[in-house]
């Protein structure tokens, strides 16, 4: 399978903004109908108990948390987008990351313009909050949500996963296998007859287990010389046979 070459960081920058607006839009434009549609605070079915709308408007974080520092919410809002813009520009180069980024980035623009531009006021705005599912709460208090909370967890829970798949930002992916690893720690190599220059490997190696000598037997003006060719060794086996028929001739006599 072919391996596809990373993203450019100006692609991955465009990715991720294009996913943000997207979502940013959809955001946006559900919580006008929300508004424009329903009445504040009151349940309106649309699929039984399992999903019903209930328009709040929400001062704090989930479950109504925080509601006297709306400001912070709102500072802690900028600093991930913040940092989502920062990681676009300098780090990401996977198309995984990219995607998981931008609709993020998304989420979070929704809940931030909510904070910056809607009443009561800059910065300490409300969210709007109108989908409503109790049977995900279990035993705690159901928790009204809207568009962008649905991105932003889901896609935490993405980038949970990435990081636990071994998905690096740049592209890459952590190796489950360690082959590369074992083979540079054997002291042979990975084809089992290697060694480093100069003779064996350390920690004394070679006195327990000593090298052969490839010129062990050859005389020292010989060593070093080249292979003799085929019609060399012919004349050599050739001169070999003469001088052991002269020796049984000589021992007969």
């Amino acid at each position: 399978m072919p391996v596809r070459a990373p993203l450019r960081h100006a692609a991955a920058g465009a990715t991720i903004a294009i996913l943000a607006m997207l979502v940013l839009a959809a955001d946006q434009f559900t919580k006008h109908l929300a508004i424009e549609n329903l009445p504040p605070q009151q349940v309106v079915p649309v699929l039984g108990d399992f999903l019903s709308f209930y328009l709040v408007r929400n001062p704090g974080a989930a479950f109504s948390f925080g509601e006297e520092v709306t400001w912070i919410f709102t500072i802690a809002l900028a600093v991930v987008v913040g940092v989502i813009v920062w990681l676009a520009a300098t780090r990401v180069q996977s198309r995984l990351w990219a995607v998981v980024l931008g609709l993020l980035a998304g989420g979070v623009l929704g809940n931030l313009t909510d904070r910056l531009l809607r009443e009561p006021g800059f910065a300490v705005g409300h969210v709007i909050d109108f989908i409503n599912t109790p049977w995900m709460w279990l035993w705690f208090p159901p928790a009204i949500y809207n568009i962008a909370d649905i991105f932003i967890v889901t896609m935490m829970i993405g980038i949970a996963l990435l990081v636990l798949v071994g998905v690096h930002m740049d592209g890459s992916r952590e190796r489950k296998d360690h082959d590369e690893s074992a083979d540079d720690s054997t002291i042979l190599g990975p084809t089992g007859d290697e060694f480093p220059p100069g003779g064996g490997v350390a920690g004394n190696f070679d006195e327990e287990f000593p090298v052969a000598d490839a010129q062990a037997g050859v005389p020292a003006d010989e060593r070093g010389l080249p292979p003799l060719s085929e019609r060399d060794q012919e004349a050599v086996a050739r001169e070999a046979d003469r001088i052991a028929d002269e020796e049984a001739r000589r021992r007969d006599s």
